[in-house]
């Protein structure tokens, strides 16, 4: 789990209102998820779960699809689970592997932490573009993840 520092106050007038609610990884962590994502592999990983949804795949469905042997695969997966980008579960014999959108929600909060210097018509076409390129599943993966909240 994420160590959380409190987000500074970002008041964006008008109709966008950036993260406003949300807490933020420290620089630390974020440089750890932008580690496990520079290899080649674990980004095709990642990306596959992140399109796959919030259910995840089961580790040999991963490894099929992306033609990994398992224990590349194993290793590999490993690596973005200690940057916390993804999470797995067991199912009987089965290790089901899914992204972990609050740590993702996150980083990308992160990255865009200062977008807009209190301009919002900056920073609008962003978010219209990220909600556009994945439709409804963005809208059901965002309505499932739970939200960190303030401490």
């Amino acid at each position: 789990m994420l160590e959380i520092s409190p987000l500074r106050a970002t008041i964006v007038t008008g109709q966008l209102r950036c993260f406003d609610h949300y807490r933020i990884m420290k620089s630390s962590q974020a440089l750890a998820a932008f580690a496990a994502l520079s290899q080649e592999t674990r980004l095709a990983i990642f990306r596959l779960l992140i399109r796959d949804g919030s259910d995840g795949l089961p580790a040999g469905e991963i490894a099929s699809r992306l033609v990994v042997q398992p224990s590349t695969l194993s290793f590999h997966v490993a690596a973005l689970e200690r940057a916390g980008l993804v999470t797995s579960r067991r199912l009987q014999r089965q290790i089901f592997y899914a992204p972990n959108f609050e740590d993702i929600r996150g980083l990308v909060t992160f990255l865009l932490e200062d977008c807009c210097g209190g301009r919002p018509e900056i920073c609008a076409d962003i978010f219209s573009d990220i909600q556009a390129s994945c439709g409804p599943s963005c809208e059901t993966a965002s309505a499932a993840a739970p939200r960190k909240s303030a401490r």
